[in-house]
C-alpha cells in the first residue's frame, strides 16, 4: 500500500521538575538548600531514510512523544536529559506546520529536521536561595515540551518521470526498462500510485517514476493523477508515452499536458522526450509518419518504441540520459519564515464565558513551570506577574475579585490586592 500524505502529532519531552531539598549532615545543622535542578526533555526529529518510500507505517501510528528529562534530587544532582526522538520518513518527504508553512524539505539521506523542542528543566530550591531568602521551600515544574501537528507530503524523487493517458502502457515501459515489476492489465488505471524503478544506462543509473494515468479534470481531482501530480515536480525530464494506435494521439498528449499546466505552471518548463508506444501493432505503424511529423514540428524529439516487445527502447534511453545530464535537479522547497511573537510580551482578552485570558510565550511558561499546590511558589509566581505587568494589564482590562483568569491551561482566580 502506498501513502503519501499524513498527519502526525509530536511533542517534546516535557523537562524535569526540580528538587526542594536541604543539605542535612552532622556537624552541619543549617546546611542550606540542595535541591538539583531537572533535566532537559528530548527534542524530536524528522530523519530522511532512503530505505523508505512511503509514509504508510503513519496510518498506524500517529502520536509521538519524546522522552521527559528526569527530576532533580537532593545534593544539587541534577536530573539525566530525556533521550531525543527521531521518526524516520522517507527522502523527499515535504513537512509542513497546521497552518500550511512549510517548515522543510527532506531530500537528502540522513538530512535532520528539528520538529518539537524538549522542555528545560525546572530550577531546584538552591537555585532561589538569596541572603535574605536562605531557605526556600520552591522550586520549579519542567517545562512542558513543545507540541504540534504537522502534516508530511511525500514527494518521490525520480530523475524521470513516464506521464501519459490512462492504459498507453506507461507501467509496461518501466517493467520493460527496469527490475520493477507494477502491476501490468489491459484496462485504464491499472496503476493504483507511483511506481519506482531504477534503470542501468551506459553505465549511469537514473530512476524512473511511473506517474497513474491523467485524464481531464486531474488538477481538480478527477481519476487517480491529481492525488499524484505533485510527484511530477521532483522529476527533472517527463517521458510523455502516448498510444500510436489512438484516434488522436496529438490531442492526448496536450490535454495531458494542459492538466499539468493546470496543476503548476512550472511543470510546463521541464524538458519532454515523447514515446509513442504500441509500434508493433499496424495502426500504430500506419500513424507514425503523421504523429512523428507533427511532433518534431513543435521541436519535440520523438521515437517509435513497442514496450511489450522491448524494441526502440534503446535509442529512446539513450536521449533521456542525455537530457538528465543537461538538467540540474530541482530546487528543495525552501523553509517558510513563522514570525514568533517576542517571548516578554503579552495581551489580555475575554473569553466567551467572561473569563480573563492572558496570552504570551514567558507568562504562559511562568505559569507552567509554578507548582500552584505550593504557597510559597504562589507567592513567588505573583511578585513576577507584578513585575511583568500582568496585574496591571488585568486591572486596566476590569478584572474584579472572585472573576476567573486563565494563563495557558491553569485557571486561576482573581483575588483582591
Amino acid at each position: 500500500m502506498f501513502l503519501d500524505e499524513v498527519r502526525i502529532y509530536v511533542k517534546g519531552g516535557d523537562g524535569g521538575n526540580g528538587a526542594i531539598s536541604f543539605r542535612r549532615e552532622k556537624f552541619v545543622p543549617f546546611g542550606g538548600p540542595d535541591g538539583g535542578d531537572g533535566g532537559r526533555g528530548g527534542n524530536v526529529y524528522l530523519i530522511a531514510d532512503p530505505n523508505l518510500n512511503t509514509l504508510l507505517e503513519f496510518h498506524y501510528r500517529q502520536r509521538f512523544v519524546a522522552e521527559r528529562g528526569g527530576h532533580g534530587r537532593g545534593k544539587k544532582q541534577h536530573g539525566r536529559d530525556g533521550e531525543d526522538l527521531y521518526i524516520r520518513v522517507p527522502v523527499g518527504t515535504v513537512v509542513y506546520d497546521d497552518a500550511g508553512h512549510v517548515l522543510g524539505d527532506l531530500i537528502e539521506p540522513g538530512q535532520v529536521l528539528l520538529v518539537a523542542r524538549g522542555g528545560r528543566g525546572g530550577w531546584g530550591n538552591a537555585r532561589f536561595a538569596t541572603p535574605t531568602y536562605q531557605a526556600p521551600r520552591i522550586a520549579q515544574k519542567g517545562e512542558p515540551g513543545e507540541e504540534r501537528w504537522l502534516r508530511l507530503e511525500l514527494r518521490l524523487i525520480a530523475d524521470v518521470g513516464i506521464i501519459g493517458y490512462p492504459n498507453v502502457g506507461k507501467s509496461t515501459l518501466l517493467a520493460a526498462v527496469s527490475r520493477a515489476r507494477p502491476k501490468i492489465a489491459d484496462y485504464p488505471f491499472t496503476t493504483l500510485s507511483p511506481n519506482l524503478g531504477v534503470v542501468e544506462v551506459a553505465g549511469e543509473t537514473l530512476v524512473f517514476a511511473d506517474i497513474p494515468g491523467l485524464i481531464e479534470g486531474a488538477h481538480r481531482g478527477v481519476g487517480l493523477g491529481h492525488a499524484f501530480l505533485r510527484h511530477i515536480e521532483r522529476t527533472r525530464v517527463l517521458l510523455h508515452v502516448v498510444d500510436g494506435t489512438s484516434a488522436d494521439p496529438i490531442g492526448d498528449f496536450d490535454r495531458v499536458n494542459e492538466e499539468l499546466r493546470l496543476f503548476d505552471p512550472e511543470l510546463m518548463k521541464k524538458p519532454q522526450i515523447v514515446a509513442v508506444n504500441k509500434m508493433d501493432l499496424p495502426a500504430a505503424q500506419e500513424n507514425w509518419e503523421t504523429v512523428r511529423a507533427a511532433f518534431a514540428a513543435r521541436g519535440l524529439p520523438v521515437f517509435p518504441i513497442s514496450a511489450a516487445t522491448r524494441s526502440g527502447l534503446e535509442p529512446l534511453l539513450r536521449k533521456v540520459l542525455e537530457v538528465v545530464r543537461a538538467t540540474p535537479p530541482p530546487p528543495p522547497l525552501e523553509p517558510q519564515p513563522v514570525v514568533e511573537p517576542a517571548t516578554d510580551t503579552f495581551h489580555v482578552e475575554r473569553d466567551p464565558d467572561g473569563a480573563f485570558r492572558v496570552s504570551g510565550t514567558a507568562v504562559e511558561r511562568l505559569v507552567a513551570m509554578t507548582d500552584l499546590e505550593n504557597p510559597e511558589a504562589l507567592l513567588y509566581l505573583e511578585r513576577m506577574l507584578r513585575r511583568m505587568g500582568v496585574y496591571a494589564a488585568l486591572e486596566a482590562a476590569g478584572v474584579k475579585p472572585g472573576d476567573t483568569v486563565r494563563i495557558g491551561k491553569a485557571e486561576l482566580e482573581w483575588a483582591a490586592t
